[in-house]
């Protein structure tokens, strides 16, 4: 089934990586004690601190959509278009 990606907004793209680069490094964290945010950018610096705090807007823009905004997230990630198909009994 192949999904069209046409009508997804560019910022649930953006907020999709984010809570994947979040993700990843919480579970560096978490298995390792390593902060990959952290060591690219600096501990407690400017640069690291906005990583932060737009995973953290991120995070709080997919619950708005998951709760919310459902249907319209539906519509973009959904090809609700597609025939259906028939049901066996």
């Amino acid at each position: 089934m192949r999904r069209n990606l046409s009508g997804m907004h560019w910022l649930d793209i953006i907020v999709a990586a984010l809570l994947i680069i979040g993700g990843i490094n919480w579970g560096l964290v978490g298995f390792f004690e390593f902060n990959l945010v952290a060591a690219i950018f600096g501990e407690g610096t400017a640069m690291s601190r906005v990583i932060y705090a737009l995973v953290g807007l991120s995070a709080l823009y997919e619950i708005f959509e998951y709760t919310v905004g459902f249907r319209s997230m539906q519509h973009r990630w959904c090809d609700l278009e597609a025939p259906a198909t028939s049901v066996r009994h």
